[in-house]
């Protein structure tokens, strides 16, 4: 399997090479040159084994410079009961009426994140052997929120691994923050910013196209890779569940092998629904990717307008993961439907870094529109949804769940769609306390974050995982914050070089 870059074709690597290098040196992300295919049959027997054997099967298509022993290995380190709080890794709850919310949040950080940096060390481990002469990788992630614990957890103490998180100081919740602060590991640092996400990201990007301090490191016998989504490992680990949802509805007897299903994901980097659109290219049978957005709207306007425009008010919602207007992983996605035309790529990339804004042809625009069915919700809608959610349903769910089954119910009113449908739930509702709380009517304004999930846990009796509850014996570790302008300087400050 090669891997070429979405704004130069002739580029080709290995698994092994993407991975390591994380981002293509002419700034384009790296996508496998074929989407391979997944038989019926297939299914049917993935339907049988459990989650490990499964991600093991699938991302044996992918990785094709890796052993199947060596990707078994690492599927069984990855998703097992000692880093899974749910024997199923991610299982399906049934919501009502052919509505399942597929929990992906029963890892160590509790969000949907660990389903693949709890892998991805491990591919990093075993690419950067192959392809990397033995180099110091730094993981450099900029973060929303969940992407940040989740990678220095599943980084910590990784073996010839330093990573360097950068999320915005007042953009994500007092629960994010404080995973990230307090985070434990010899080989971790953590820096907030003053600016929001899309600060944070575009920062990064720059730093990984900045061959000054690509010589830097070199100089130091290191070199950076990401944990972001921009990284096919980052993504690839991701299209292993809505294949191993679709086998759970057929074992489940919910549905028949070969039966359409529609899959709807709250999304911000667009990561995470263009997984769901590769397991649909792969063979999976999904029929519509419905996108759910916060206010921050981007990609509802853009899907339902051709038009990609970042020049518009940023909003910081109650659903702070999905507070961002530069959605990197769409150029996937344009590259992909556009017939892999990177000269198309690369005008339209220059056009939003230079205009902000951009506009795809009639035919991608038809293409997409046939595909996706894009909706958004206010942060009242989201907090309404929460409430009809626990009361009708015993169903407790965070605010990025609640915006996903918000515009869920505003597709199915629209279309009379009653297509069994999967319903990406994204975090635990204790990380965001506060917002569940003012949901239910029981504002927590007055009470510290662990007060709220007790106050929280009083009222529905949902349990409190454990990694959350124990975050308030851990002492706070990291406290700079630096300009965007400045986020070079803190790298070599944090790196010692």
């Amino acid at each position: 399997m090669i891997y070429n870059s979405t704004r130069d074709s002739s580029v080709g690597y290995t698994a092994s090479q993407a991975i390591t290098q994380g981002i293509s040196v002419d700034g384009g992300l790296f996508v496998p040159e074929e989407i391979p295919p997944i038989t019926s049959n297939e299914i049917r027997m993935l339907a049988k084994v459990n989650y490990s054997s499964r991600a093991a099967y699938i991302l044996s298509k992918y990785l094709t410079d890796f052993s199947i022993e060596e990707i078994e290995d690492f599927t069984s380190l990855a998703y097992n009961s000692e880093r899974f709080r749910s024997p199923a890794v991610a299982p399906i709850h049934g919501l009502y009426d052919g509505v399942n919310l597929l929990e992906l949040w029963h890892g160590p950080t509790c969000a949907f994140k660990d389903m693949a940096l709890q892998i991805l060390p491990h591919l990093m481990r075993i690419s950067a052997r192959k392809a990397a002469q033995d180099k110091t990788i730094i993981i450099l992630v900029a973060t929303s929120g969940d992407t940040g614990k989740a990678a220095l957890e599943g980084f910590r103490d990784a073996e010839n691994t330093r990573i360097i998180v950068f999320y915005p100081e007042d953009g994500v919740s007092p629960i994010q923050k404080l995973q990230m602060i307090t985070q434990e590991g010899e080989n971790v640092a953590v820096c907030g910013i003053k600016g929001n996400f899309d600060d944070a990201q575009t920062g990064v990007k720059a730093i990984f196209n900045d061959p000054k301090t690509a010589k830097r490191l070199d100089t130091n016998n290191m070199m950076f890779s990401s944990a972001n989504s921009i990284n096919w490992g980052r993504l690839l680990p991701q299209i292993v569940y809505y294949i191993s949802a679709y086998c759970d509805l057929i074992d489940s007897g919910k549905i028949n092998a070969d039966d359409l299903i529609n899959v709807v994901v709250p999304t911000g980097n667009f990561g995470n629904i263009l997984s769901a659109y590769y397991a649909r290219k792969m063979g999976l049978p999904i029929a519509k990717l419905i996108c759910a957005s916060n206010q921050n709207r981007v990609l509802t306007d853009f899907i339902n307008t051709g038009e990609y425009n970042r020049n518009r008010s940023f909003y910081t919602t109650t659903s702070p993961s999905m507070d961002i207007l530069i959605s990197s992983n769409l150029e996937r996605l344009l590259y992909d439907i556009s017939g892999c035309k990177d000269d198309e790529i690369r005008y339209l990339m220059r056009e939003l870094k230079e205009k902000g804004r951009y506009a795809v042809s009639d035919k991608i625009f038809a293409d997409i529109k046939s595909l996706f069915w894009a909706g958004w919700c206010s942060d009242e809608q989201t907090a309404q949804t929460i409430k009809n959610v626990f009361e009708n349903h015993d169903y407790l769910c965070d605010t990025h769940t609640a915006v996903a089954v918000n515009v869920y119910e505003q597709y199915r009113k629209s279309t009379g769609d009653k297509t069994p449908v999967i319903i990406a739930s994204t975090a635990n509702p204790y990380k965001f306390p506060a917002s569940v709380l003012d949901a239910l009517g029981k504002n927590g304004a007055d009470v510290n974050e662990f007060e709220k999930m007790d106050r929280l846990y009083e009222i529905t009796g949902k349990e409190i995982p454990e990694p959350l509850r124990s975050i308030h014996e851990k002492g706070k570790r990291f406290t700079d914050v630096c300009n965007p302008a400045d986020m070079n300087k803190m790298i070599y400050k944090l790196l010692g070089i």
